[in-house]
């Protein structure tokens, strides 16, 4: 009779090995605890120690660089209505001197 082979979820691998790396259990005392070959997670943790370095080179996720996308936009139009505020007052206070505070230019175009 053939024994099932078991497939264990990255997260379960990854929390297992964390626990090795902190060194409060050996690592056939996870094996035991886990119910995991000691060859198995000998075999993990050597997994885990050659991606390690990847994590760092990979760069941003698509997540982050979207993010980052719609941050740089979200200003872009944000200094675009300060700018346009700053336009408006000025063609207010110039439309003042011109016409006078409260003067024909502020019902000129309600005919």
């Amino acid at each position: 009779m053939r024994r099932k082979k078991n497939s264990y979820k990255a997260e379960f691998k990854s929390k297992v090995v964390i626990e090795l790396l902190t060194g409060q259990n050996t690592l056939n005392e996870l094996a035991a605890k886990y119910q995991i070959a000691p060859s198995t997670l000998s075999s993990w943790y050597k997994q885990f120690q050659e991606g390690a370095a990847e994590i760092f080179r990979r760069g941003p996720s698509e997540q982050e660089k979207i993010l980052e996308e719609k941050e740089q936009e979200i200003a872009v139009l944000q200094q675009k209505v300060g700018q346009l505020i700053i336009e408006r007052d000025w063609l207010k206070k110039k439309s003042d001197e011109v016409f006078g505070p409260g003067g024909s230019h502020q019902t000129r175009f309600l005919r």
